[in-house]
This record gives structure tokens, sequence and C-alpha cells, in this order.
């Protein structure tokens, strides 16, 4: 089986949490000694209902407040596919909690209230999704049983959501959905009350929106982050090159050339555990040998001939800011980039970014938690890169604190 891993976005009491309490519960993939903690929660809270935001919402203060703080990750299988979730905070304060989430995901939940429509938190998910190269929404309006499952209003909020989206550039599917999260309509068996609407259900989408051609498949890169060398009797002349391929496809005689050296070589053998493939692909992790003995190393990049990355020290890059403590210009930072990790500095802030209006703001000396905009740096040593256009694993970076080790900020190259 294939997996899927998707995010939920949107503003705060959306119901992100209770619609993946409820995919959860209605799919069967909920343990009973789980199901019967929540309801215990729930009677002590004095809910009404069963509170199903409480089997993602598990930090105290997520509890108590009746909001998502933290990224909650969450695996479930049916037949058809495997899937994580990443259920983010809505509030404007945990920015960068959903830029974590969204990170590795193929798909985005933009939620909607029926009742309030399209707002600025649902524009901000939207461009963060976009951002972070996102190509599939569902665009789920939930509480639909608070406006009478009107198609008239399902219909007012989708027509202005794909105006708002057509401004955007990464989105090239979106697929709206009514739903009623806390009753169950259309989140895994089809609504009675929406006989207007002929789409999936949530769950059906989910099973079955293809994301296989999301992986670049022709740009050839694999990083290298191990040097194997067992030096034992079984292997006594056993070199191999172990890491992530980052893209592209290896074959066995395939020419390649060694980012930043140069050297050139061919594939000798790729290996995955004790069994040898005649190729490999994004995203596997395999040991790759060389038919010449070339002295390569930790953050080292394999490529093809005639499509290879950049080599590069000024780097052009958007980011979202992580730590409480503003960003400054001239500030030294770590990079860590693929399994490459070097120095900078940060030389020019460009823009920040209105979220709100997907407007620039020029002219800015420095960033606050949870801004995003455009940097330039200049790093220590070259990074062998694409633009995270072009390929998210190679294109993406963390930046962090020499000084306290804390990931500042989460960059995308230009």
């Amino acid at each position: 089986m294939d997996l899927l891993r998707f995010t939920t976005a949107g503003s705060v009491d959306d119901g992100k949490s209770t619609l993946i309490g409820r995919l959860l519960y209605d799919s069967k993939s909920i343990f009973e000694d789980q199901m019967e903690a929540v309801e215990t929660s729930s009677k002590k809270k004095g809910d009404e209902n069963i509170n199903l935001a409480l089997l993602t919402d598990g930090l105290k203060a997520e509890r108590e407040q009746g909001i998502t703080i933290d990224v909650a990750y969450r695996y479930f299988a049916t037949p058809n596919r495997k899937f994580i979730i990443a259920d983010t905070p809505g509030h404007i304060q945990y920015t960068r909690n959903m830029v974590t989430g969204a990170s590795t995901a193929d798909l985005a939940i933009i939620l909607v209230d029926a009742r309030t429509g399209v707002i600025e938190q649902t524009k901000r998910h939207s461009f963060i999704a976009d951002l972070l190269k996102i190509q599939h929404v569902i665009l789920a309006v939930n509480k639909m049983d608070l406006v009478d499952f009107s198609e008239e209003r399902f219909k007012e909020i989708v027509e202005e959501y794909q105006s708002f989206a057509s401004r955007l550039g990464n989105i090239v599917s979106i697929q709206p959905i009514p739903i009623s999260a806390l009753l169950g309509d259309n989140v895994v068996d089809k609504s009675e009350h929406t006989d207007w609407y002929q789409g999936p259900t949530f769950l059906n989408h989910l099973e079955n929106v293809y994301v296989g051609g999301e992986e670049n498949h022709v740009d050839a890169r694999f990083p290298v982050q191990w040097v194997i060398r067992p030096q034992s009797d079984k292997f006594p002349d056993f070199r191999g090159f172990s890491g992530r391929v980052a893209g592209g496809v290896f074959k066995k005689g395939d020419d390649i050339t060694v980012m930043p050296s140069g050297f050139k070589s061919k594939v000798k053998s790729i290996h995955c555990g004790e069994e040898e493939l005649e190729q490999a692909f994004a995203p596997q992790s395999v040991v790759m040998t060389l038919e010449d003995e070339i002295d390569i190393s930790r953050g080292d990049m394999i490529a093809k001939p005639g499509n290879q990355p950049k080599v590069e020290q000024d780097i052009e890059a958007r980011i979202c800011w992580f730590s409480k403590t503003p960003m400054k210009l001239r500030q030294k930072l770590l990079v860590k980039h693929t399994s490459h990790e070097t120095k900078a500095i940060l030389q020019e802030i460009k823009y920040k970014v209105d979220i709100n209006t997907i407007s620039k703001i020029e002219d800015v000396e420095t960033f606050e938690m949870n801004d995003i905009g455009r940097i330039s740096l200049r790093t220590a040593a070259p990074l062998i890169h694409d633009s995270y256009r072009r390929n998210r694993n190679t294109g993406s970076f963390i930046l962090v604190d020499p000084g306290t080790n804390e990931t500042v900020a989460a960059g995308m190259i230009i």
C-alpha cells in the first residue's frame, strides 16, 4: 500500500481535531481503551457529547483550553492506503507549528466554518500550504448542520475560496466537501442531509486522490549521509555510501558525478538491507557502491552528468522565523541542508509577507516569530541544491542558532 501524508489547517474552533477524531472513530481506527479514556475525559469536562478532539489534543494545556497548540501526528490505515495525519494548530501565534506539520505533507485539509466562511486564517494557511508546494487541497466546509445543510451557502464558500486560490501558484486540485465533523456527515459515510452533493466523502477522497507524481524522478540526487566500511571477514573491502534518494532514478552502470569535487564514476551496485537492487528512486533509502575509489564523505551529493544541482554560496530563500528572539541583519547561523552543515551569515532581508493580503512589506530590518519572507544568506561552504519548487528535498533547509542550538527558521531556496 502507498502512504499519504496530510495536514489539517484552519482557524481556531473550525473543528480540525474533531474532524480527525471523527475520521478515526468512524473508520474503526481507535482501540476500546482509547475510546473509554476519551469518554471519561469528556464527562469530567461536562461535554454533552463525546469530545472526539481529545483523540488528538494530548497536551494538558490543549485539553484545558480546547485548542490545538502543538503538531499531533496520528497513524491509521484502511484496506486501500496508509495515512499519517499532522493535526496542526489554527491560531496565528502557532504559525511555525503549522509550517512544521505541513512541510512533509502531500495534501492539505483547509477547514472552513460554514457560518463564517473564508476568513484571514483560511487565506494564511492556504498561502503556507502553497508556499510549501502542497498541490492537493480538500476544502472541508464544516459545521454544515449549523446552517441547515444549505447548498447555497456551500456554493458561496467554494466560489469565494476558489477565487482566492487562483492567485496561488502551486495548488492544482481543490476538492470541496460539505461535512459535519461533530455528527459525521460526509466524513466516512454519505450524509442523508446533503442529497444535493454528488462528490466523494472525506475518507473516500483521501483513499483515492493521486499524489504519486509529487516526487521529482527527473533530477537524480543522492545526498550522502554516511560511508559504510564494515572491514569484516565477510566484507573486507566493502565501501558503500548510504543515504536517501532525493530525486531521480539511479541504476547499476549509470555514469555519476560527485559534487562538489566533480569526480566521475559509475554505479557498481545498489543495496537495500540484504537485497541488491537494479535501481533506486526517491524516496528509497539505499547503499550505493561505485566502480572507482573516490574520496566521498557526509554532505557530498551524487548526481548524473549533464543534470547537476547548483553549487553556490549566495542563497536566496523564503523562510518562516520560528524563534522568540527576533532575527537580526548580519546574524551568524548554522545551515543544515540535506546531510550537509555549514556556517552562514544573514546578508539581506528582502521583504516580509503580509499573509493576510499576500503582499510584500519592504524596508524591514528584522523578523519576529512566525514571520514569513525572503532573505539572502552567504554560506561558508557552497550548498549543493535545487530550487524548492523543483525539489522539496534538496531545496529546503533549517537555520540553527550556534549559541543555543535552537532551530530558529525553516527555509525554501528560490
